[in-house]
């Protein structure tokens, strides 16, 4: 019986040793590569920025005169219009490092400065709506919603506040149209917000 511990216990050991050296070896080919792919990158040269695809507030949808009385609304209004006119970029699931292998290393000053505005207009709009749907206003609120929706934004709250505004209106089938634009996302909330879509058409069946 003692041989038979002994051998399995060996055994054991084995295959943790070897495990344990293949993680080792994989860990160090992914280091590599992620360095070498850095190396590239930081050599890119700069690249033109025109043809990016650049977000344009339209103006015209955001309910400037609603619940102006309200302190953190005029704090979202304000904040809209100091976006109104600067470069906005939506790069949520690009590293620093693609960004440089695409576009140019001397460029990632300016993208991270244009992903840094499109990651301030997506937080606004959906405390915008919030306070909007909070204050009794869920149509302005579903229209804001749809167009950062439109932009590929990955915040889960805007998509649970928009499917529970197309339940109370009677228009749950509208949910399905927002999978296509769920499943794209390139973000670790991709999964989460597909589910708040199931969740929401299962809830309205």
């Amino acid at each position: 019986m003692n041989f038979f511990i002994l051998a399995s216990t060996l055994l054991l050991g084995a295959a943790i040793a070897i495990a344990s050296s293949k993680s080792k070896k994989t860990a160090a080919a992914m280091e590599q590569e992620f360095w070498q792919k850095e190396r590239a990158a930081n050599n890119t040269r700069r690249k033109s920025l025109d043809d990016l695809p650049y977000i344009k507030l339209p103006m015209e949808i955001f309910p400037m005169d609603l619940l102006s009385d309200v302190p953190k609304v005029e704090d979202y209004r304000q904040i809209i219009l100091s976006l109104k006119d600067l470069p906005i970029v939506n790069f949520t699931g690009l590293s620093n490092t693609e960004l440089k292998l695409r576009y140019g290393a001397p460029n990632i000053d300016l993208l991270t400065s244009y992903d840094q505005n499109y990651t301030l207009l997506a937080r606004t709009i959906q405390q915008w709506a919030q306070a909007l749907y909070d204050g009794g206003f869920p149509a302005q609120a579903c229209q804001i919603l749809e167009f950062a929706v439109s932009t590929g934004t990955d915040v889960s709250a805007t998509y649970r506040l928009l499917c529970k505004i197309y339940q109370e209106q009677g228009t749950p089938e509208k949910i399905k149209d927002l999978y296509p634009v769920a499943e794209s996302l390139q973000s670790a909330m991709q999964k989460t917000i597909v589910r708040i879509l199931q969740e929401s058409g299962q809830s309205s069946d």
